[in-house]
């Protein structure tokens, strides 16, 4: 059966993970992996959401399915968070998804259903996983420009040009916040002409919200998306709750639809359901039901918004000595930009045989297209990892 089998082909991240265990300096620095990291290198478990286990280990009565759509009242209480608290829930549909990426692939597969020879545009460049994922479903890709390496900036003009090529019924995927790979990020002035486009072009936004309250804040950084539930007809969102409440390994997301109207948006959820069941039939319960009661919950709530708050600030400050870490050693401004990102991710700007240079030479693991994870920063080594980026500049 499989003796005509080739291997599939490593996937970068989890092999730089390899290689940096793997590595015996003392020194290292792991820049690769895209998971909150405090201090000490470590990923927490959040307060509250300990908290939230230990009411549900004391109060749960069954494991017995929770149905396709999984837990109801968490649906709920994210679509809440994404859209806030002034929406039009009457045409908005939610279902529990096995984390951010089950979410983008259980909207790629509803968006096939609904038009099979769609295109997806997605920003160059994207977070790796999204290109595969839409293919997978059977949808067809195209990119538009979005980063300019060079400035640290974001390619707005050229990005629009792009777009105005889209054919009516076409999907426009937008990172609701927090760029991956680059953390560059439209303002809120850049997301109304956005909306605009989407209007007047007929395209449907895709929002990929992974981030929230990893920028500027929990409602600051759903700005965008909100700018866009506010002007176009409909939309669809995957939204991830591994980052903000740190529970990676549970697999925690929803995927979300927007519809013309209520009858529309309850048969979307029917088919949204079916693909569901396809995949993998009913999703996991336990970091749904924490997340649920943290966000029902007042105090809970409100100790999981004060410690969001100081990962974001800690990101924040980190970026910013970075910045002025590298200023200092290449004695130039070429890497301003990382103190005005936002989110976990930037992009250097080195080329692969830079960060090979800084790999071998130096014991500092990043992706190869230089993103940088800002939380696993050694805020006690930020001046020698500078000297070592600028040491192996052209």
């Amino acid at each position: 059966m499989f003796e005509d089998l080739q291997a599939a082909p490593a996937d970068k991240i989890l092999a730089l993970i390899s290689a940096y265990r793997a590595d015996s300096r003392t020194d290292k620095v792991d820049l690769g992996v895209g998971v909150y990291k405090d201090r000490d290198g470590a990923t927490p478990v959040m307060r509250a959401v300990r908290e939230a286990e230990k009411r549900l280990l004391g109060e749960q009565k069954s494991k017995t399915y929770l149905g396709l759509a999984g837990d109801t009242e968490f649906n709920a209480a994210l679509a809440r968070l994404v859209f806030g608290e002034q929406a039009d829930f009457s045409r908005i549909r939610a279902a529990q998804a096995p984390g951010g990426s089950g979410a983008l692939r259980l909207v790629a597969e509803l968006l096939k259903r609904t038009k099979a020879d769609a295109t997806v545009w997605v920003s160059d460049p994207t977070w790796p996983n999204h290109i595969p994922m839409m293919r997978g479903a059977g949808l067809h890709v195209r990119d538009y420009p979005y980063f300019d390496a060079a400035s640290g900036s974001v390619r707005f003009e050229a990005m629009l040009d792009a777009l105005r090529q889209a054919n009516r019924g076409d999907i426009v995927l937008l990172h609701g916040c927090c760029h991956n790979p680059t953390g560059a990020n439209p303002t809120a002035t850049q997301w109304s002409a956005v909306a605009g486009l989407l209007v007047e072009r007929g395209l449907l936004p895709f929002v990929d919200i992974a981030y929230q309250g990893f920028g500027e804040g929990l409602d600051a950084d759903a700005e965008g998306l909100r700018i866009l539930a506010g002007k176009v007809p409909e939309m669809v969102v995957a939204t991830s709750c591994s980052k903000n409440f740190a529970v990676y390994r549970d697999r925690v997301g929803a995927a979300i639809v927007m519809a013309r109207s209520g009858a529309e948006a309850d048969i979307a959820m029917t088919q949204l359901l079916a693909a569901a069941r396809t995949m993998y039939s009913m999703p996991p319960d336990h970091g749904a039901a924490a997340v649920r009661i943290v966000l029902e919950d007042p105090d809970l709530r409100a100790d999981w918004q004060a410690e969001l708050e100081e990962m974001r600030q800690r990101m924040l400050k980190l970026r910013i000595a970075f910045a002025d870490a590298l200023r200092r050693q290449s004695n130039s401004d070429r890497f301003d930009f990382i103190a005005s990102h936002r989110g976990m991710f930037s992009r250097l700007g080195l080329t692969e045989p830079q960060v090979d240079r800084l790999r071998t030479e130096h014991g500092v693991y990043m992706v190869g297209d230089s993103r940088i994870n800002v939380a696993g920063l050694p805020e006690d080594g930020l001046d020698r990892l500078a000297k070592a980026i600028v040491s192996v500049l052209d």
